[in-house]
């Protein structure tokens, strides 16, 4: 009885998140936390271009983060703490320019990084 109700406690303990092996950075990053754009792919596209999924790469992003397209929020999807994707639109890549791409999160913005337009 004992040993089964240690195992229940442990097992609870695990399930909330409280083991050693439990990272809650992946999911959430802390308020006042760096985010970090390190890499658009693609970071280029010809004026007039169709629509397409572009992968953010960094690091400090949540399940809260959103990717800003010449600052315009764009729909997110969360990959992992180092990887975001979002759709740009034909609309946003008809005309030739640079364009800046940021991540926002928890009321903090990442560093920009340049797409081209060319």
């Amino acid at each position: 009885m004992k040993t089964a109700l240690i195992l229940l406690a442990t097992m609870f303990t695990l399930a909330c998140g409280y083991g050693s092996n439990y990272n809650s950075s992946s999911m959430n990053t802390p308020a006042g936390a760096s985010i970090t754009v390190s890499a658009l792919s693609p970071d280029t596209a010809k004026p007039g271009s169709s629509s397409f999924v572009m992968t953010v790469n960094g690091s400090g992003f949540s399940t809260s983060s959103t990717v800003y397209f010449n600052m315009v929020a764009h729909s997110t999807t969360y990959v992992t703490g180092n990887q975001l994707m979002t759709m740009i639109a034909a609309s946003d890549v008809a005309t030739a320019g640079t364009f800046p791409v940021y991540v926002r999160s928890n009321n903090s913005n990442s560093n920009t990084m340049n797409f081209m337009v060319q």
